[in-house]
């Protein structure tokens, strides 16, 4: 079977601690049907449920990230989108999201959904040839899958509005200007690279982690004040486990930290 006839499919792999998720639609630039949304949700779901799974990875397959929704199975009469479950991870984020690391990987265009599923995860990666356009505007739309107000937590107002109120293309280096990517690598290389970094957060303590993600959440939802009245929280999920023990033992015995996630 050829790639252009082979059938659109969300794939997960696995090395060790880390769940790469990758969308394939490559024949139509990773256009993404309602299909293809319910298996990113499940997956998504699967590795936050999953206690020996500690970083995702989400590397769209091919050259592009997305060209963005595959619009007449979204709207109109020939349209087969269903609403996820409530108690699956939404791959935007906007009901249920994973408390655990997640990076992004993106390359060629990423336009619309793109970036909004891009800005739901943590850690963005990119290739040199990565092309960026929130267009809905440009549509008679407006974006609906948090570009709205995640352009604000990442850039700031005046990028923000600057990219949403144009609807313009930008590049990779303008995206890492603004704060969008945290990095840019050739293409290829960005992939590796973004592999590299989910071993070595593999390095770190999950449950340590995930209490970092879960208490830097609650200050975006809540502010400040939750922030703080959160942190006996966090104390409780980490000072009795396994994990903590052998951190401390790894820093008296002057060693590598072996952590197991409990």
């Amino acid at each position: 079977m050829t790639i252009e006839q082979k059938a659109p499919e969300v794939r997960r792999t696995i090395e060790d601690h880390v769940c790469v998720i990758s969308l394939d639609n490559v024949s139509k630039k990773n256009a993404v049907t309602p299909e293809l949304m319910s298996e990113l949700s499940a997956h998504l779901t699967t590795f936050e449920d999953d206690d020996d799974l500690w970083v995702a990875v989400l590397d769209p397959a091919g050259e592009h990230t997305t060209a963005g929704l595959d619009m007449p199975k979204f709207f109109g009469p020939t349209a087969t989108v269903k609403p996820l479950p409530r108690d699956q991870v939404d791959p935007f984020a906007l009901h249920r999201r994973t408390t655990k690391p997640v990076i992004s990987v993106v390359h060629g265009i990423t336009y619309t959904i793109g970036i909004e599923m891009m800005l739901a995860g943590d850690i963005v990666i990119a290739a040199d040839t990565a092309r960026f356009r929130q267009l809905e505007s440009k549509r008679g739309i407006a974006p609906l899958g948090g570009a709205h107000f995640r352009y604000l937590t990442r850039t700031g107002w005046g990028n923000a509005m600057y990219h949403l109120f144009l609807c313009d293309e930008f590049d990779a280096q303008e995206a890492l200007r603004i704060g969008f990517v945290q990095e840019v690598h050739p293409y290829g290389k960005h992939r590796e690279r973004a592999m590299v970094i989910a071993r070595r957060i593999c390095e770190c303590a999950p449950l340590g982690l995930r209490a970092t993600k879960k208490a830097a959440l609650a200050y975006l939802e809540q502010g400040e004040r939750a922030a703080i009245e959160g942190i006996p929280s966090i104390e409780k999920a980490v000072f009795d486990t396994e994990d903590f023990k052998e951190g401390l033992r790894s820093f008296v015995e002057r060693r590598v930290a072996h952590f197991q996630g409990r």
